[in-house]
């Protein structure tokens, strides 16, 4: 069966070749509704698929854009990961996701395919703009790279990042100011990049203790990030004689798996427990019980990181941008009167 081409869609329609690429394109010129109607029907009837990788040879652009992430089964990522697609699709762009599994060789791979690919631009997730994954990148081809959710540890590097440091010393004084001696959190490992989100919030944390006399020492565990095994640590804190009164979590996963140790211990949450996350997933909202949080705007971070790929990749001037977070009560913090969903 002979290959539906672009002539056929025309004289289908009874048009040019020139207006079928107008409206299969979106432009450059405008067409009448009506034509347009026309060209769109033909193409339904024929069933006529464009060729874009001629497309994109034709016009030096592939209308991709590349996105890495450490683990998309995470819920926090594949939201992030979805508002990109969603910010992507409205400028016309197909997203591509790979996932780096937190391993930077594979984060490399991905690089390496995707500007093998020849993408408009990337966004990485990074776990550390300054290791082997990315910075050997950097300036390969002047194809634009966008950090998001993770800073930039050159000056000149791109990132959209939310105030991670603040938003965490702002839930931590609200916990403070249930009457709690002090607050632990449940945050990274240790050797985390300062770069990293999770880096900030722990600052953050420990920032809001030391402005209240608070020493901050003893009171940091490392927590894996996924809430399976959060759990299991969670378990072993919790467990302790000494086990705290208030915990921030530098995520909502690690809240949830942190919520589910305490119910299994029989520890009641707020009477006993006060707990607060960061990141505001869906599925805080539903925790048991529902969980203190802090929000980022990733909506419109995911739409400033896209609009950034695009600016750099037609030569505009590109920079980093910083979204507020807000505090998000819930029950889990102990507000008989939670300004959140209960």
């Amino acid at each position: 069966m002979a290959r539906v081409t672009r002539d056929d869609v025309a004289r289908a329609a009874g048009t040019s070749t020139a207006v079928v690429s107008y409206v299969i394109n979106n432009g450059p010129r405008p067409v009448a509704p009506a034509t347009r109607a026309k060209v769109l029907a033909a193409v339904e009837e024929l069933g006529y698929r464009p060729n874009r990788v001629a497309q994109a040879m034709a016009r030096q652009r592939t209308d991709l854009i590349g996105m890495v992430v450490p683990d998309a089964r995470q819920p926090f990522f594949a939201g992030l990961a979805h508002q990109v697609e969603q910010a992507a699709a409205e400028r016309g762009r197909l997203l591509l996701i790979g996932n780096s599994d937190y391993a930077d060789e594979r984060e490399a791979h991905y690089i390496r395919a995707f500007l093998g690919m020849q993408v408009d631009g990337l966004v990485l997730v990074t776990q550390d703009p300054a290791g082997p994954g990315v910075s050997g990148f950097d300036a390969t081809d002047g194809t634009p790279v966008v950090l998001l959710h993770h800073r930039a540890e050159t000056a000149g590097g791109v990132a959209v990042v939310a105030d991670d440091e603040g938003g965490a010393a702002e839930v931590v004084r609200h916990l403070l100011g249930h009457g709690h001696a002090g607050v632990h959190c449940f945050g990274g490992t240790f050797s985390l990049s300062p770069a990293d989100p999770v880096s900030a919030r722990t600052a953050g944390w420990a920032a809001a203790l030391a402005d209240a006399g608070i020493p901050a020492e003893g009171r940091l565990v490392p927590a894996p990030f996924d809430r399976v095994r959060a759990h299991a640590e969670a378990l072993r804190l919790l467990a302790r004689p000494d086990r705290p009164s208030a915990v921030f979590c530098a995520t909502d996963d690690q809240a949830i798996g942190l919520l589910r140790a305490a119910d299994d211990l029989g520890i009641r949450v707020p009477e006993q427990l006060a707990v607060a996350g960061f990141d505001d997933i869906a599925e805080a909202v539903i925790a048991g019980p529902a969980l203190t949080t802090v929000g980022t705007a990733q909506e419109e971070m995911a739409r400033a990181a896209v609009d950034l790929v695009l600016g750099g990749a037609e030569g505009r001037v590109t920079g980093a941008r910083t979204f507020p977070a807000r505090l998000v009560l819930r029950r889990s913090c102990g507000c008989p009167n939670p300004s959140g969903p209960a």
